[in-house]
């Protein structure tokens, strides 16, 4: 039996799986492919990962942000190297399983995850890091989920210069692309991908229904011809879908971390970093309560994850995600333009992997108090009304 099984081999997975066997537990890593790497893009401001991560990273010094007028964020962003980060989290004394996980079982002295093949993995305590599947904490939510959808062109250096400077990225720019014709506003988001590669991204924040890829694409195809790039460059895609509203599992046997465990930030879609963070002290967690008990371990796992500031901050974001979508198409750059402009601290508080409940408010109560009116009825209307005076007061309502 091992101490820990984890479910889910992606970064999250990886991470939990690698601070469980730092921590001294023996650890079983359950995926129907453990050993093949991530295609997807990971960023995070540098400042949120751990150094060793952000060391491997490529790191723009600047990003620049563009709601209806022009900003520049000295903030550190790194884009992860998937590859070495990988290898960073693997452990040779992990007992890798290749196989679909669909249930656990639970009894007062373990559990038992259950493969599709039929075999059964005894452990002390499961972590589920599942992704939005949470293929063992019940499962996709019933309601339809808000969604971040993206389509990005990969291009070379010199190719993207016109989208993306040298030495920068771009975190938002919503100006729209050309030719579109109404509906939701889309974003360009622009990293660096080592040292000759960009990835240019038209990016849905979030939406309900989810915007088509294929709408996403033609409007990167418009973007880049306006800018002067050939769409033909591109060197490879990159498609992304993921929700961004799920609610939090319920606590229980399973310990969900990850995407799994609701850390996907409705504000950005940034998980990871708050995953490789948060890896060690689920693994601090998840050894001391197993002195005890797997119920009290499964216990311990979720109270380091979501204690109740973290909870607070988390339903005060939320509340925001569902303000934004309120809005009406036409306002939403508007919206971030006042995001944009707020103090450092505000912006960074309000992204940031965790945060406080009081620095969430008081970030939300300054943004509330920077937007005109005309969003600032709305906000209240979509629910956006903790955190500010006048809307704790209904003024601003119909």
């Amino acid at each position: 039996m091992a101490d820990v099984v984890v479910v889910g081999a992606g970064p999250a997975g990886r991470a939990a799986a690698s601070a469980c066997s730092d921590a001294g537990m023996t650890v079983a890593l359950v995926d129907p492919a453990p050993r093949s790497g991530w295609a997807s893009t990971f960023g995070s401001w540098a400042d949120e990962l751990p150094p060793d991560v952000a060391a491997s990273s490529t790191v723009m010094d600047r990003m620049r942000l563009r709601g209806t007028g022009d900003h520049v964020w000295h903030r550190p962003y790194a884009v992860l190297d998937n590859t070495a980060l990988w290898k960073h989290l693997w452990r040779g004394d992990i007992t890798e399983i290749t196989g679909r996980a669909v249930a656990a079982e639970h009894g007062p002295t373990g559990s038992t995850v259950v493969l599709k093949d039929g075999r059964r993995l005894a452990a002390g305590v499961v972590v589920d890091a599942t992704g939005p599947a949470r293929t063992l904490c019940g499962g996709r939510p019933a309601h339809p989920p808000a969604q971040q959808t993206a389509v990005g062109w990969v291009v070379d250096s010199a190719t993207a210069e016109p989208l993306c400077g040298p030495g920068e990225g771009v975190f938002m720019d919503w100006r729209s692309a050309p030719r579109t014709r109404g509906g939701w506003p889309t974003f360009l988001y622009a990293v660096r991908l080592g040292a000759d590669r960009v990835l240019l991204e038209e990016t849905s924040l979030a939406r309900r229904p989810a915007l088509p890829l294929a709408l996403l694409r033609r409007r990167l195809a418009g973007r880049l011809t306006d800018a002067g790039i050939d769409p033909e460059a591109r060197l490879d895609e990159e498609r992304v879908r993921f929700p961004v509203d799920d609610p939090l599992p319920r606590p229980g046997r399973v310990v969900p971390f990850g995407a799994a465990a609701g850390f996907v930030h409705p504000a950005s879609g940034f998980s990871v970093a708050r995953a490789l963070r948060s890896a060690p002290w689920l693994a601090a967690a998840l050894s001391g309560g197993l002195t005890t008990g797997p119920a009290t371990a499964a216990r311990a796992g979720w109270q380091v994850l979501w204690p109740t500031e973290a909870m607070t901050a988390h339903v005060l974001r939320m509340r925001s995600l569902r303000a934004l979508l309120s809005l009406p198409p036409e306002l939403v750059p508007e919206f971030f333009e006042a995001f944009f402009a707020l103090p450092e601290p505000h912006r960074v508080e309000f992204l940031a992997g965790e945060g406080t409940s009081t620095g969430t408010a008081r970030a939300m109560s300054a943004l509330f108090a920077r937007v005109p009116w005309s969003i600032r009825r709305r906000l209240v209307l979509g629910g956006m009304s903790l955190g500010h005076p006048a809307a704790r007061h209904g003024l601003g309502g119909s």
